[in-house]
């Protein structure tokens, strides 16, 4: 079989592509989409949603923040596809890539003005992961120590140092030893905090603004201020993994934008290339970067990778950040609190409703964990996530069937993570608002 050129090659991937993924790529992906009833075989992208067998389906994971196959994404690749211009340069000096850095650090200054010197310098890797590879790097070279630090509950990728940084668990576990130097510290402690610098040999503190995976957790504004004033003085980088919460989703270009002081690295991903091509950035100060990696013309390329913001990507990005207007993120805050009140008011009567947090389009349902036997993983005969909750991922499955694509947190599976994207229509949230608080009532009446 060669690759889909032709229609009638587009209808065989679709007829024979799923059983392959399962066969030649990874089994357990899905059979844990089958046991959970998720929309699996979907087949075409309809107004910004997935068209699968049982209908369409609103996309809550996040990646798609102006829907599925945005029209101005798609078109700004098919006229750059179209053109005879160079996708990789092999000097390594792309005039795309270029452009978009400089769109990205005057986009970024503009919106934090704090203290510290601005975003002049970006390095573009294909994932978040490898963003967060490079802020790795970044700090151990600049400061040439080799403590790094992050938050008990993080979740900064699968490569083997943002894994270090994970929250142990099935995530992390399996793949020890790991990347010494690197230490996790209580959420909001800003008592161990203070000890892990008077330690010294710190070379950065690495966090999410809010902590997706860990449940939509927001870092206290005490421990930002601290956090601040610490990494300050003992010259340690303060490392923003905004690869979730930047790009507008909280309601600002960036969370970390009201901090006390500006993060001396940004790292973005997620919808940077509007949902349709992988790209990540990693944005910090020249003087860092000249620390870095300045000492002669050879170090300048110490850390880098092939394709990383090759012309395609960067195309794709900046017909993203057309459609990111200040407005859009105004709208973004706005509509993300009336949601949020909106959840909080219509689910407080179900007895398994704890809370709704986050920010903006940035949304969190927690829920409380059942103990009836009906709801346990052993009565679905798996045993071996007898520890686990069930009723972020039964909601999930019921919500499903009603076309929107939820997902439960990582490392809390009680708490429903859902990120609307930012054009989702009025009608389509007062719809799963209704949904959710159906399909809740449910899960109750089960217990």
């Amino acid at each position: 079989m060669t690759g889909p050129a032709t229609a009638n090659d587009r209808e065989q991937i679709f007829r024979e592509g799923f059983e392959s993924y399962r066969r030649y790529v990874n089994p357990l992906v899905p059979l844990r989409a089958q046991l959970l009833g998720e929309p699996v075989q979907v087949t075409a992208v309809v107004d910004g949603q997935l068209l699968e067998e049982r209908g369409l389906y609103e996309d809550f994971h996040g990646t798609q923040t102006f829907g599925h196959r945005h029209p101005a994404v798609t078109a700004a690749l098919q006229a750059f596809l179209a053109s005879d211009a160079p996708n990789w340069f092999p000097s390594r000096v792309s005039p795309y890539a270029g452009s978009l850095a400089r769109r990205l650090c005057e986009r970024a200054n503009r919106s934090n003005e704090g203290p510290r010197p601005a975003y002049s310098n970006v390095f573009f890797a294909n994932s978040g992961s490898g963003g967060v590879e490079a802020a790795i790097k970044l700090a151990r070279a600049a400061t040439g120590r080799p403590r790094i630090l992050a938050l008990d509950g993080a979740y900064h990728g699968t490569t083997m140092g943002s894994l270090a940084l994970m929250k142990p668990g099935m995530f992390k576990d399996p793949f020890a030893p790991h990347l010494p130097g690197a230490e996790s510290l209580p959420l909001n402690d800003v008592d161990a905090l203070a000890r892990a610098f008077a330690a010294g040999g710190v070379g950065a503190v690495v966090l999410e603004p809010i902590q997706l995976e860990g449940g939509v957790r927001t870092v206290s504004s005490a421990y930002i201020e601290a956090l601040c004033a610490l990494t300050e003085q003992h010259g340690a980088l303060l490392v923003a993994d905004e690869i979730q919460t930047g790009l507008g989703r909280t309601g600002r270009f960036l969370a970390s934008e009201c901090w006390p002081r500006r993060p001396d690295v940004v790292v973005l991903g997620k919808h940077l290339g509007g949902g349709l091509l992988p790209i990540s950035a990693m944005m910090t100060s020249e003087a860092l970067f000249e620390r870095a990696y300045g000492q002669h013309y050879a170090s300048a390329e110490a850390h880098n990778t092939t394709f990383g913001g090759n012309a395609l990507v960067c195309v794709a990005a900046h017909a993203t950040l057309d459609l990111l207007t200040d407005e859009v993120i105004a709208s973004v805050a706005s509509r993300g609190a009336a949601l949020r009140a909106r959840l909080d008011k219509q689910l407080a009567r179900h007895a398994l409703f704890e809370d709704v947090r986050g920010a903006g389009l940035l949304i969190g349902i927690g829920l409380r964990a059942s103990d009836h036997p009906w709801l346990s993983f052993q009565h679905f005969g798996i045993d071996s996530l007898s520890e686990q909750p069930t009723t972020g991922v039964l909601l999930c499955h019921r919500l499903y069937k009603r076309g929107f694509y939820a997902f439960a947190c990582g490392h809390d599976w009680r708490i429903l993570r859902v990120l609307p994207r930012f054009n989702i229509p009025d009608a389509v949230l007062d719809r799963f608002v209704t949904t959710i608080d159906e399909e809740l009532g449910y899960l109750c009446s089960l217990v």
